[in-house]
């Protein structure tokens, strides 16, 4: 497929963009400047320099492409409006049946054992997200996918450097009771892959390994091998204070297995857990 691409030089854009020209597509990557132009070239893409918030820009590039992929989020108070924004000028672009993939977030499903029917009951940091996902679903003639992502790691990066900083402080992540879903960087590119080859119109996959540790775990695991010793809990108020609506989602409790990926389109997650990636030097800087 001739695929447009927002996010390629983001955490998982990076991983994703060398997955996509691996399994044969012919990719574009919509970058803000010409630094970030260069690097995707050199990963085997082409560049057009723009913003997700130029919307006739993005329209007309999803003319252009046979499938459009985002991994782009601006973060903060901007999410909702670029997002949506975004959202509406690729689907005003998308002939019918071309295919759109878009990025949501395991956080919308709320506490629990969750899979992708869970009804949502998002924190106020993700709550808005339901509204243009279901927009994109729902949207008539085109294929239209969601990938829900849950805590992705490796390679030192993500949010496991909240818990760093956390244990480096001496604690973990709120009272260590609360699982958190994870997926690894690279396998969660292989799932955007396959999503985007194999999955029906309509589709939403969590994006999780099926591995769900507690913060608890985590922050053990980073004193081991940081050599910090002893880490404590901290108050979910603590979190909070500290780190605002993003800390009311890291204190949400969840697990999920991940396995309608596996079943639907045959996925097969295969790198180390987060916990095993924490022992093998991942997080060490």
């Amino acid at each position: 497929m001739n695929i447009l691409l927002a996010g390629s030089t983001g955490y998982i854009g990076s991983a994703l963009l060398p997955a996509l020209v691996a399994a044969g597509h012919s990719v574009t990557a919509l970058v803000r400047g010409e630094d970030k132009a260069s690097v995707v070239r050199g990963k085997g893409a082409s560049a057009v320099v723009g913003d997700i918030t130029d919307s006739a820009l993005v329209t007309r590039l999803a003319a252009e492409a046979d499938a459009v992929v985002t991994v782009a989020s601006p973060g903060g108070a901007s999410s909702k409006d670029d997002e949506t924004a975004f959202a509406d000028a690729v689907l005003a672009g998308l002939d019918s049946g071309k295919t759109f993939l878009r990025t949501g977030g395991i956080w919308v499903h709320g506490e629990g054992v969750v899979d992708e029917d869970t009804p949502r009951d998002a924190p106020a940091l993700t709550a808005w997200r339901e509204a243009v996902d279901t927009r994109v679903l729902q949207a008539p003639g085109v294929r239209s996918i969601l990938i829900e992502p849950g805590i992705v790691y490796g390679h030192g990066g993500g949010i496991p450097n909240v818990a760093v900083a956390a244990a480096r402080a001496g604690s973990f992540v709120g009272p260590g009771t609360q699982h958190w879903t994870t997926i690894h960087v690279d396998d969660l590119a292989e799932l955007y892959v396959a999503a985007l080859e194999r999955a029906e119109a309509g589709s939403t996959f969590l994006g999780v390994s099926g591995d769900n540790p507690t913060t608890r775990e985590i922050g053990e695991a980073l004193a081991r091998r940081l050599d910090l010793g002893s880490v404590v809990p901290e108050t979910a108020e603590a979190v909070v204070e500290r780190l605002g609506a993003f800390g009311e989602a890291l204190l949400l409790d969840q697990q999920a297995t991940g396995e309608k990926a596996r079943t639907v389109l045959s996925w097969k997650p295969s790198r180390p857990s987060l916990l095993a990636d924490i022992a093998n030097g991942s997080y060490d800087a």
